[in-house]
Protein backbone atom coordinates (compact mmCIF):
# COMPACT_ATOMS: atom_id res chain seq x y z
CA UNK A 1 0.00 0.00 0.00
CA UNK A 2 1.38 3.60 -0.83
CA UNK A 3 0.12 7.08 0.15
CA UNK A 4 0.24 10.23 -1.51
CA UNK A 5 -0.01 13.16 0.79
CA UNK A 6 0.18 16.87 -0.52
CA UNK A 7 0.23 19.66 2.18
CA UNK A 8 1.02 23.25 1.58
CA UNK A 9 -1.68 24.54 -0.74
CA UNK A 10 -4.30 23.25 1.84
CA UNK A 11 -3.30 25.46 4.99
CA UNK A 12 -5.73 26.67 7.79
CA UNK A 13 -8.31 28.77 6.11
CA UNK A 14 -7.82 27.42 2.59
CA UNK A 15 -11.45 24.93 3.03
CA UNK A 16 -12.52 25.89 -0.51
CA UNK A 17 -9.59 25.27 -2.43
CA UNK A 18 -9.49 21.68 -0.46
CA UNK A 19 -12.79 21.50 -1.39
CA UNK A 20 -12.24 22.82 -5.32
CA UNK A 21 -9.58 20.60 -4.94
CA UNK A 22 -11.15 17.18 -4.56
CA UNK A 23 -14.23 18.46 -6.20
CA UNK A 24 -11.74 18.73 -9.92
CA UNK A 25 -9.98 15.34 -9.16
CA UNK A 26 -13.07 13.80 -9.39
CA UNK A 27 -15.82 15.78 -10.48
CA UNK A 28 -17.86 14.64 -13.85
CA UNK A 29 -17.07 17.50 -15.59
CA UNK A 30 -13.75 16.41 -15.85
CA UNK A 31 -13.54 12.83 -15.32
CA UNK A 32 -13.10 12.40 -18.80
CA UNK A 33 -9.47 13.97 -18.80
CA UNK A 34 -8.80 12.11 -15.52
CA UNK A 35 -10.34 8.41 -15.71
CA UNK A 36 -7.52 7.47 -17.92
CA UNK A 37 -4.54 9.20 -15.17
CA UNK A 38 -6.39 8.12 -12.31
CA UNK A 39 -7.39 4.49 -11.66
CA UNK A 40 -10.49 3.97 -10.13
CA UNK A 41 -8.82 1.67 -7.02
CA UNK A 42 -7.02 4.96 -5.78
CA UNK A 43 -9.02 6.07 -3.07
CA UNK A 44 -8.49 10.05 -2.30
CA UNK A 45 -9.70 11.60 1.21
CA UNK A 46 -8.35 14.25 3.53
CA UNK A 47 -8.08 15.48 6.79
CA UNK A 48 -9.39 19.13 6.40
CA UNK A 49 -5.61 19.88 5.81
CA UNK A 50 -4.47 17.49 3.62
CA UNK A 51 -4.85 15.92 0.68
CA UNK A 52 -4.41 12.26 0.52
CA UNK A 53 -4.38 9.23 -2.18
CA UNK A 54 -4.03 5.90 -1.26
CA UNK A 55 -2.87 2.91 -3.92
CA UNK A 56 -2.21 -0.59 -4.04
CA UNK A 57 0.15 -0.21 -6.91
CA UNK A 58 2.82 2.38 -7.61
CA UNK A 59 2.11 2.67 -10.86
CA UNK A 60 -1.61 3.53 -9.63
CA UNK A 61 -0.40 6.23 -7.46
CA UNK A 62 1.60 7.61 -9.55
CA UNK A 63 -1.11 8.01 -12.12
CA UNK A 64 -2.38 9.87 -9.41
CA UNK A 65 -0.22 11.78 -8.47
CA UNK A 66 0.25 13.15 -11.91
CA UNK A 67 -3.63 14.23 -12.02
CA UNK A 68 -3.17 15.90 -8.91
CA UNK A 69 -0.12 17.93 -9.59
CA UNK A 70 -2.33 18.79 -13.23
CA UNK A 71 -4.78 20.30 -11.20
CA UNK A 72 -3.00 22.03 -8.59
CA UNK A 73 -1.16 23.65 -11.70
CA UNK A 74 -4.43 24.92 -13.35
CA UNK A 75 -5.78 26.05 -10.31
CA UNK A 76 -2.89 27.59 -9.13
CA UNK A 77 -2.28 25.84 -5.90
CA UNK A 78 1.19 25.37 -3.94
CA UNK A 79 1.42 22.22 -2.65
CA UNK A 80 4.32 20.18 -1.02
CA UNK A 81 3.63 16.36 -2.18
CA UNK A 82 5.39 13.01 -0.13
CA UNK A 83 4.77 9.96 -1.31
CA UNK A 84 5.10 6.75 1.89
CA UNK A 85 4.79 3.30 1.74
CA UNK A 86 3.31 1.06 4.47
CA UNK A 87 5.58 -0.85 6.59
CA UNK A 88 3.70 -3.61 7.93
CA UNK A 89 6.67 -4.53 9.94
CA UNK A 90 6.54 -1.12 11.82
CA UNK A 91 2.43 -0.66 11.39
CA UNK A 92 3.74 3.04 9.89
CA UNK A 93 3.78 5.10 7.16
CA UNK A 94 7.47 5.03 6.06
CA UNK A 95 8.35 8.16 3.92
CA UNK A 96 10.25 7.05 0.33
CA UNK A 97 9.85 10.46 -2.33
CA UNK A 98 11.15 13.13 -0.71
CA UNK A 99 13.57 10.85 1.33
CA UNK A 100 14.00 11.66 4.80
CA UNK A 101 15.47 14.41 6.09
CA UNK A 102 18.81 13.63 8.28
CA UNK A 103 16.49 15.22 11.12
CA UNK A 104 13.55 13.03 10.24
CA UNK A 105 14.68 9.90 10.58
CA UNK A 106 16.67 10.79 13.63
CA UNK A 107 13.62 11.49 15.03
CA UNK A 108 11.82 8.36 13.27
CA UNK A 109 14.95 6.11 15.08
CA UNK A 110 14.12 7.42 18.35
CA UNK A 111 10.30 7.10 17.76
CA UNK A 112 10.71 3.44 16.52
CA UNK A 113 13.20 3.12 19.90
CA UNK A 114 10.68 4.50 22.27
CA UNK A 115 8.14 2.07 20.37
CA UNK A 116 9.73 -0.83 20.54
CA UNK A 117 11.16 -0.88 24.33
CA UNK A 118 9.57 -3.07 26.42
CA UNK A 119 7.37 -2.51 29.65
CA UNK A 120 5.06 -3.84 31.38
CA UNK A 121 1.75 -2.64 32.14
CA UNK A 122 -1.47 -3.38 34.76
CA UNK A 123 -4.49 -2.44 32.78
CA UNK A 124 -8.57 -2.96 34.26
CA UNK A 125 -11.37 -3.72 32.61
CA UNK A 126 -14.62 -4.40 34.12
CA UNK A 127 -16.88 -7.71 32.58
CA UNK A 128 -20.22 -8.63 33.65
CA UNK A 129 -19.64 -12.45 35.37
CA UNK A 130 -21.83 -13.92 32.47
CA UNK A 131 -19.18 -13.21 29.61
CA UNK A 132 -16.01 -13.15 31.94
CA UNK A 133 -14.41 -16.20 30.62
CA UNK A 134 -15.33 -14.96 27.20
CA UNK A 135 -13.90 -12.09 27.49
CA UNK A 136 -11.07 -12.93 29.39
CA UNK A 137 -10.05 -15.72 26.40
CA UNK A 138 -10.34 -12.76 24.16
CA UNK A 139 -7.74 -10.60 25.63
CA UNK A 140 -5.71 -13.65 26.36
CA UNK A 141 -5.87 -14.35 22.61
CA UNK A 142 -5.54 -10.77 21.30
CA UNK A 143 -2.02 -10.32 23.94
CA UNK A 144 -0.62 -13.71 21.94
CA UNK A 145 -1.38 -12.50 18.48
CA UNK A 146 0.81 -8.98 19.59
CA UNK A 147 3.59 -11.03 20.73
CA UNK A 148 2.91 -9.99 25.01
CA UNK A 149 3.28 -11.88 27.69
CA UNK A 150 -0.21 -11.89 29.65
CA UNK A 151 -1.89 -12.61 33.22
CA UNK A 152 -4.98 -12.10 34.56
CA UNK A 153 -5.76 -10.86 37.86
CA UNK A 154 -9.04 -10.73 39.35
CA UNK A 155 -11.43 -8.82 41.76
CA UNK A 156 -14.90 -10.23 41.80
CA UNK A 157 -17.55 -7.88 42.66
CA UNK A 158 -21.42 -8.24 43.27
CA UNK A 159 -22.49 -8.04 39.70
CA UNK A 160 -19.27 -7.22 37.48
CA UNK A 161 -15.74 -8.58 37.91
CA UNK A 162 -12.62 -5.92 37.68
CA UNK A 163 -10.33 -8.12 35.66
CA UNK A 164 -6.52 -6.56 35.71
CA UNK A 165 -4.46 -7.55 32.70
CA UNK A 166 -0.39 -7.23 33.38
CA UNK A 167 1.48 -6.95 29.60
CA UNK A 168 4.64 -6.96 28.82
CA UNK A 169 5.99 -6.21 25.66
CA UNK A 170 7.16 -3.10 22.76
CA UNK A 171 5.42 -0.35 24.18
CA UNK A 172 3.83 0.08 20.45
CA UNK A 173 1.78 -3.90 21.00
CA UNK A 174 1.05 -2.69 24.56
CA UNK A 175 -1.01 0.43 22.94
CA UNK A 176 -2.68 -1.42 20.70
CA UNK A 177 -3.57 -4.19 23.40
CA UNK A 178 -4.98 -0.87 25.69
CA UNK A 179 -7.28 -0.07 22.83
CA UNK A 180 -8.55 -3.58 22.01
CA UNK A 181 -8.97 -3.88 25.64
CA UNK A 182 -11.11 -0.74 25.96
CA UNK A 183 -13.53 -1.36 23.18
CA UNK A 184 -13.67 -5.22 23.69
CA UNK A 185 -14.82 -4.13 27.23
CA UNK A 186 -17.31 -1.96 26.29
CA UNK A 187 -18.75 -4.56 23.80
CA UNK A 188 -18.41 -7.58 26.63
CA UNK A 189 -20.50 -5.13 28.90
CA UNK A 190 -23.14 -4.59 26.40
CA UNK A 191 -23.32 -8.19 25.64
CA UNK A 192 -23.49 -9.36 28.76
CA UNK A 193 -26.57 -6.67 30.05
CA UNK A 194 -28.38 -8.07 27.11
CA UNK A 195 -28.19 -11.82 28.48
CA UNK A 196 -29.35 -10.46 32.09
CA UNK A 197 -32.05 -8.89 30.37
CA UNK A 198 -32.99 -11.45 27.99
CA UNK A 199 -35.73 -14.24 29.28
CA UNK A 200 -35.07 -17.66 29.85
Amino acid sequence: MARLQVAGALDAGTRGKLDRLLGRVRDPAVLEQLEAAVPQDVVISHDGQLLFAYAASEAELAAARNAIEGVLQRDGLQASICVSHWDSQRDAWRQTDPPPSAEQTRSEQAAEREAEEVQTRTLVASSGKLVRSDFEQTMLDWAAKLGLECTIIEHPHLLTTQVGFTVTGPKRKLDEFSEGLKAEGTATMRADGILMLSPL
